[in-house]
């Protein structure tokens, strides 16, 4: 595996391999089986794999958690090797963002809701970010987890609307035995917080099983957070059903439906959904 830190020896890698179907995975380190899932199906579909570590502060509002994102590049670089990554991209933020520029990228009304509500310029930051890294790396596809499902949604929407020549592929919810998703941040919760973040999965499964058997989607809702409120110490951010992934008021004609919570715990707040 080739580890570089500067844009121009990525280039230089990247240019050696036009032939190539190149699979990208970018992610900001700490990498678990999350990670891990993204790595392996990077590797079955291409010949090249690239993934990219980089704690992106431009998606960091105030007060936020960037000095206190977990880090650990030696052991991220051991898993990303015996994961078979063949270029890892470790920038500095001063070689990703070398002078401010002045011009933004800005998400619109995807970002208005779910954790960009709580968020505001979150996505705006993802998108300076893959907007960069997609014209580094050049990839053939690129691999998201569908655990940060209105990430994924904002980039699906738009690499679609600015013709991006890459296919975005959706890589299921890695999760603990007891369906906790998993998280670089799960790291920052108490053990007793630790057993109560099941519950963030049980009440997505509860307010989906309630809108199937009613489709009474106010019912549905209020089951999830009567659930969680009943079962953690943490304190609901959200938890909305929305039409997927337009993120749209849900209505006869919805094919696919998130169901999406997020939760503050003391040191930590947590995302989860489910898709139906």
């Amino acid at each position: 595996m080739q580890t570089v830190q500067t844009i121009n020896e990525l280039k230089h890698i990247i240019s050696l391999n036009k032939e190539k179907t190149i699979g990208f995975v970018p992610t900001m380190g700490y990498l678990h089986e999350g990670h891990l899932a993204l790595l392996n199906k990077a590797r079955v579909d291409n010949d090249l794999v690239v993934a990219s570590i980089f704690v992106n502060p431009a998606q960091f509002g105030p007060n936020e958690d960037l000095d206190r994102y977990p880090r650990d590049i030696e052991k991220d670089t051991q898993l990303a090797t015996d994961a078979g990554v063949d270029v890892l991209f470790i920038p500095s933020a001063t070689e990703m963002y070398p002078f401010e520029s002045g011009i933004t990228i800005t998400v619109g009304d995807l970002s208005t809701k779910l954790c960009g509500e709580s968020r505001p310029g979150h996505f705006d930051g993802v998108l300076k970010v893959i907007t960069k890294l997609f014209h580094l790396v050049q990839p053939t596809k690129a691999y998201f987890g569908q655990k940060d499902a209105q990430q994924l949604a904002i980039i699906e929407t738009f690499v679609e609307a600015y013709n991006f020549p890459v296919q975005i592929v959706r890589v299921p919810t890695v999760r603990e035995a007891d369906g906790l998703a998993k998280s670089s941040r799960n790291v920052f919760l108490s053990e007793q917080e630790r057993v109560e973040a099941m519950h963030l999965y049980k009440a997505l499964q509860l307010a989906t099983e309630t809108w199937e058997k009613t489709s009474d989607l106010a019912a549905a809702i209020a089951k999830g957070k009567e659930h969680i409120d009943s079962n953690t110490s943490g304190k609901i951010d959200y938890l909305e059903a929305l039409s997927y992934p337009a993120l749209q008021p849900v209505t006869n004609e919805t094919k696919e439906v998130l169901f999406a919570t997020a939760v503050f715990f003391e040191k930590a707040r947590l995302i989860d959904n489910i898709l139906t």
